[in-house]
């Protein structure tokens, strides 16, 4: 079988996350201190797949292509392209083509997380050489995705978001596919929302009998899109760290379980409890860091409280009486408690913000 590539999809809006994403691509937003999008690379690379497209659109790509680079820290080959409006992931693909010409390829949603990444998928896929091949999850809410009704082990019928579901197996953002797809991508035409949609296409493959295969995914999955996906995406990987303090510690603070500390953070007479990551030369003093905490670089916890969290670089919590939890702070914000009497409350909030007083 020819050599894959690998195409990764960035050209979503991000509308879930704003007001982050007024600023930011979404694909970019840390977890566990990591740009989610780094993720998707990781894994292609682990999977041998070196070559890599990533489309963007036009409005977010400047940050994508500064941020990502070349590709050579990942020790892959980056390939920029852009989808100038966003008409569907199908369109992405036809988009791509002189990037894939006649190449099997590995299709990753670039605000995806999957655990155990995509080694075992390509070696799949590069035994049983099908034409395409679509991974699935159990979900409890099925009309909320993608569908795959399958029969006698292979995909029958693909569903959008079905109001009456026959199947719980949703499509993850991870699919294979021969060139084929891009007949398919060419045949089909665009939905009722507009886009050429991927499951479409798919269904054009199924419908001509070729042979789509179904891989039902058993470790976790994550659509990164909402907070609430993004908190526990940020959970689910700090689960996996081992323990590093390369910042500096002072002897009236306390470090357990399983904690990064990059160089340059320091923590003065503090708690910080694991799993926990902490970004270069952040500074936690008089404060406690707990479980599923992820404090980016050069932010700053003073005399406050916060678990199960995502502070952005330079973000600051200063003199909070209540503890901050499931929270994302975005970068540059700062939130403290102000010293004046009578005591009220007073914010400065950009467009789509969520404030909730517990």
């Amino acid at each position: 079988m020819p050599h894959l590539k690998g195409l990764i999809l960035s050209g979503g809006r991000g509308t879930r996350l704003r007001p982050i994403t007024h600023t930011s691509a979404k694909q970019l937003v840390p977890v566990a201190n990591q740009p989610v999008l780094f993720y998707g690379i990781r894994s292609m690379v682990e999977a041998g797949i070196t070559e890599i497209g990533i489309i963007l659109n036009p409005e977010t790509g400047g940050e994508i292509r500064e941020v990502a680079g070349d590709g050579s820290q990942f020790g892959a080959q980056i390939t920029y392209i852009d989808q100038v409006s966003p008409d569907g992931l199908a369109h992405a693909v036809l988009t791509a083509e002189p990037f894939l010409g006649d190449s099997s390829f590995v299709m990753y949603l670039g605000d995806n997380l999957l655990q155990g990444g995509i080694s075992e998928l390509v070696q799949q896929f590069e035994e049983h050489a099908p034409d395409a091949m679509i991974l699935l999850q159990p979900v409890d809410d099925p009309t909320a995705y993608g569908v795959a009704e399958l029969e006698d082990g292979r995909v029958a019928r693909l569903v959008e978001k079905p109001k009456e579901p026959k199947s719980d197996l949703a499509l993850v953002g991870v699919y294979l596919f021969t060139k084929r797809i891009l007949e398919a991508a060419k045949a089909i035409e665009p939905s009722p929302r507009g886009e050429l949609e991927i499951t479409d296409a798919i269904q054009w493959q199924v419908d001509q009998g070729d042979r789509v295969e179904p891989h039902v995914v058993h470790g976790w999955w994550k659509d990164t899109g909402k907070l609430a996906d993004m908190l526990e995406a940020n959970r689910l990987i700090l689960e996996t760290i081992e323990r590093r303090v390369d910042g500096d510690v002072d002897e009236h603070s306390q470090v357990e379980g399983r904690v990064i500390i990059e160089p340059g953070a320091r923590i003065v007479r503090s708690v910080v409890r694991g799993p926990v990551v902490i970004g270069r030369d952040a500074v936690v003093e008089d404060s406690y860091v707990g479980p599923y905490s992820a404090i980016a670089a050069d932010a700053v916890v003073e005399r406050s409280e916060v678990e199960h969290s995502i502070l952005l670089e330079r973000a600051k919590l200063i003199g909070l009486e209540g503890r901050i939890e499931s929270s994302l702070l975005g970068r540059d914000v700062i939130v403290r408690r102000g010293e004046r009497t009578p005591r009220a409350y007073r914010f400065m909030v950009g467009d789509n913000s969520e404030i909730e007083i517990l």
